[in-house]
């Protein structure tokens, strides 16, 4: 069973003021607690640090855990937002299987250790200071929690903190990028090619519909990453993605960062977005060959067979909470690197659901998972050389109303110290042949490797 672990949450107290904008990256370099990130299409970037709360769970009821949780943390709160933006809301995320925490839940637990260590399977916090960046202007909030918050003494302290980032730069230069010594790939090429081989035949014999299998390259590092020059350049290069990050609280700073062009689910009132995404091809060279990798994309028959059992899943996922549900029409999706086959969807909901109900049935969808679900997961646990951790598993936030927005956490690395290890995935299919599916896997590797290489 799961149990929800958190810190006092007796009294709730969030203050909220209009600040001129630091610069996003001044902010980070100016704190030394954990920090967060949470920047999306259509929303307010917001930057926390500290916890006054933190909410965690491990086990198969980790979602539940979680809710109830933040239901009980937010059904005592003394707030004063002053936008809607800048409203109390946690921010965290899941682990990708349940139990990987735990280092007997895998079979490759000396590997799991190093990267994942510090994040068990569900972690939320409710930062003690964050700064909200609206189309509008800036927001400082301070939230406290406890049995003796006082609100006068929060008022004090969004004044002092007012004043310290009024300080900070509103514009910054970049660091170099820090450069990489060598790689190591947990998966080798032959490994992969066996992997695969056996995946496929499983698939033809009818046991598995889809799997997808993914790999991990660890990075040795010159010196140790700006995260926040990184994710500034990954917003700069991919606007359109979903850009996280999150520290746990360790004595030596751990970062779990990425742009991830893929939704998993947002709730707004009754109204629910999310979307297929799954079928890849690389960027060309030239216009023209752009545009006909994207016309080979569309018509292709194994990365269309692909898209479609996505799109069927999660609208089948949707209907036993949904009075309607609206499948757009499929088309491309450009990334700087990538290029990829997107269905929007959209859903009205007969009844009042928390995100995190909707986060829970649609996790994972067959774009990192498979069909059928169980068969699928269990192939990935038995084949991958690593554990995946937080990878491909959902991450974002809940606000008092139920309300939330979680992106898939593709594209993403862990970083500690002058350590990187990366993490990609492809879908396979019964007609997926090998080495296309490895070099699927470089093309994916390539948003965060591009952030880490040196500058020329």
């Amino acid at each position: 069973m799961s149990s929800p672990r958190s810190t006092d949450r007796s009294a709730l107290v969030s203050r909220a003021a209009p600040i001129d904008a630091p610069d996003l990256r001044a902010v980070l370099q100016s704190v030394s607690e954990p920090r967060l990130v949470w920047s999306a299409p259509t929303e307010s970037t917001v930057v926390g640090w500290g916890a006054a709360a933190t909410l965690t769970a491990d086990g198969p009821d980790r979602f539940t855990a979680i809710r109830e949780a933040a239901e009980t943390l937010f059904s005592s709160g003394n707030v004063h937002a002053g936008t809607e933006a800048a409203r109390p809301r946690l921010f965290g995320g899941f682990s990708f299987h349940d139990g990987a925490a735990s280092t007997e839940s895998s079979p490759h637990a000396a590997v799991d250790e190093q990267p994942w260590s510090a994040f068990p399977d569900a972690r939320f916090v409710f930062p003690r200071k964050q700064v909200t960046y609206t189309d509008t202007g800036a927001w400082l909030t301070i939230n406290a929690v406890g049995p003796d918050v006082s609100p006068d003494a929060v008022e004090t302290l969004l004044d002092t903190e007012r004043d310290r980032l009024s300080a900070l730069p509103s514009t910054l230069g970049y660091d170099p990028r820090p450069g990489i010594l060598e790689t190591h790939r947990t998966t080798t090429r032959e490994a992969w090619r066996k992997s695969v081989i056996e995946a496929t035949d499983r698939i033809a014999s009818g046991e598995l519909r889809k799997v997808v299998l993914a790999q991990a390259l660890a990075a040795t590092l010159t010196r140790t990453p700006s995260i926040g020059d990184t994710l500034s350049r990954l917003a700069e290069s991919y606007p359109s993605c979903y850009r996280f990050l999150v520290e746990p609280d360790t004595p030596e700073r751990v970062s779990f960062f990425g742009a991830t062009p893929e939704r998993l689910v947002s709730v707004h009132g009754r109204t629910v977005r999310t979307a297929a995404l799954a079928g890849t091809t690389g960027r060309g060279e030239t216009p023209a060959e752009d545009e006909w990798l994207a016309d080979e994309l569309m018509s292709d028959p194994k990365n269309v067979h692909e898209h479609e059992l996505v799109a069927e899943t999660i609208r089948e996922q949707l209907e036993p909470f949904a009075a309607s549900v609206s499948v757009g029409d499929r088309a491309v999706k450009r990334l700087a690197t990538v290029q990829h086959l997107h269905t929007p969807i959209t859903a009205e909901l007969a009844g009042d659901e928390h995100v995190l109900s909707l986060v829970e049935a649609l996790h994972p969808t067959p774009a990192v998972g498979g069909l059928p679900p169980e068969v699928a997961l269990k192939t990935i646990r038995r084949t991958e050389p690593f554990d995946r951790g937080w990878y491909a598993a959902p991450v974002g936030w809940i606000d008092a109303a139920g309300n939330g927005t979680f992106a898939v956490a593709l594209r993403s690395a862990v970083v500690a110290n002058r350590t990187a290890t990366l993490f990609a995935g492809v879908g396979i299919v019964e007609d997926s042949d090998p080495d296309e599916e490895w070099d699927e896997v470089e093309l994916k590797y390539r948003p965060i490797l591009d952030e880490l290489e040196a500058d020329e």
